[in-house]
């Protein structure tokens, strides 16, 4: 039996002159024209998402939702993608790593899903608030310490800053000794960058911290989730951590780098808090910005176009945010309204501690040099050419040279701290103090999860 969803007063059409890629530097220069485009051909079109690889891109937030929040219609599971089974997707598209079947949470449906998400939603709620604050913090405080006191007064916050410091946080809470840390840093960082070989740094990487946790439990999410009720097998253990760091730190890269450089914008209006440059952020410009395949288990009617069964269908968040019908009522709407995080039963479990690191990210940044801003207006900034994260290319940024303070400078006046979301601050851990300067001894061996924990030990 065929279903339909009529989104009321969608558009008919399709595209008359091929599909719109998603990517490359048409894409990356000017995404809004490309995201309007697609919404004057109804709730959904096909897209390229990649070279050769077609997808019904899912524009309209009422059809999202619908989507979202029908896991029978419409579940996750890729080995029912048609044209992957038909030998029709090139073996080295960009598109499998981000779209092909793992044994994890995100693409299994029904029991499969229940039992392994709530395996990772009971270990994320070991972890304590004030903990992530502090390791937030002590990221923060580290990789500020390397770019700070530069001569020049200039940093690009992207590559120093935003991107590092989530790995530096996942790194710890999975509780990575620091040459594993090393390699799980460098395997993640080459899968979204397309590394050859990747993938097997981070498989084997992971796979020696399961096997040394099972020597040495520790109190870390990795551990949590190895002796979870779920018994998980340990290849199981390893595909969520991957789903954990795949869907976290790339979108905490682009949460912190956009929120950072929104309120560091003129146009951002002084006295609002740091936290309301994270919501506008997740609103208008999601972290994750077309993602979440989905298969119809059968033909479904939407609008004018049929989705058929076993095609990918794939919500583009970052459209759905900005549908014009929301335009009249979104200040009525509550501020966790947004998709950004997803919706139903796939939705981001860990989303409450992503918002809490991104804030505090940019809060510590703002401490620690609080005469920062940046050299490029926001309108001015360039978005990476790519489909799946809505991610600033570049924040070039420019502040007093300065010896990074032995303690937390005094917050800015009129702004609530983000670890008072968690609990008192008098209760927060706070941070190891900047008890030398950079340059005061030879830079330890290793890669930056290594030099960052001798930092954190003073060696």
């Amino acid at each position: 039996m065929q279903q339909s969803f009529d989104p009321s007063g969608a558009p008919a059409g399709c595209p008359a002159h091929g599909n719109v890629p998603l990517y490359g530097s048409d894409f990356g220069s000017d995404p809004e024209s490309m995201y309007g485009r697609l919404r004057s051909l109804g709730p959904s079109a096909p897209v390229d998402i990649a070279p050769d690889v077609e997808v019904e891109l899912v524009t309209s937030y009422d059809a999202s939702l619908y989507i979202l929040q029908n896991p029978t219609l419409f579940v996750r599971d890729s080995r029912r993608w048609n044209a992957l089974n038909a030998g029709e997707v090139p073996a080295d598209s960009p598109a499998l790593p981000m779209m092909g079947y793992r044994p994890n949470a995100l693409f299994s449906d029904g029991a499969a899903h229940a039992r392994l998400r709530q395996a990772v939603t009971d270990s994320l709620a070991t972890v304590d608030q004030g903990r992530i604050v502090r390791l937030t913090q002590q990221s923060a405080d580290y990789l500020i310490s390397q770019f700070g006191s530069e001569a020049l007064g200039q940093a690009e916050l992207m590559s120093a800053y935003a991107q590092p410091l989530p790995l530096l946080v996942f790194g710890e809470l999975f509780g990575c000794p620091p040459e594993l840390g090393d390699r799980v840093i460098a395997g993640i960082t080459g899968i979204f960058q397309g590394t050859p070989g990747a993938d097997e740094t981070l498989g084997g990487a992971l796979a020696e911290l399961i096997a040394l946790k099972r020597r040495q439990p520790g109190e870390d999410l990795t551990t949590q989730l190895m002796v979870h009720s779920s018994r998980l097998t340990d290849e199981e253990v390893l595909h969520q951590l991957v789903t954990l760091l795949s869907g976290g730190t790339a979108p905490l890269t682009a949460s912190i780098g956009t929120s950072a450089a929104l309120y560091l914008s003129d146009d951002w209006p002084s006295g609002l808090p740091i936290e309301d440059a994270v919501v506008k952020t997740l609103w208008n410009y999601a972290p994750i910005a077309n993602y979440a395949a989905h298969y119809p288990t059968q033909d479904v009617e939407l609008g004018d176009r049929t989705l058929r069964t076993g095609d990918p269908v794939l919500i583009s968040f970052a459209t759905a945010n900005t549908d014009p019908k929301l335009t009249a009522h979104r200040e009525q709407l509550s501020s966790k309204a947004h998709l950004a995080f997803g919706a139903g039963p796939h939705a981001c479990p860990a989303k409450d501690p992503a918002f809490m690191i991104a804030a505090t990210a940019v809060e510590s940044l703002l401490n620690r040099l609080p005469d920062v801003e940046m050299r490029v207006p926001f309108k001015e900034l360039s978005w990476v050419p790519a489909p799946w994260s809505r991610q600033l290319v570049t924040v070039p940024i420019r502040y007093t040279p300065r010896a990074v303070p032995s303690a937390a400078g005094a917050r800015p006046a009129g702004r609530p701290s983000p670890a008072q979301l968690a609990q008192s601050p008098a209760a927060v851990p706070q941070p190891n103090a900047f008890s030398r300067p950079s340059h005061a001894a030879p830079r330890p061996k290793g890669g930056m999860f290594s030099r960052f924990r001798a930092w954190v030990n003073g060696e």
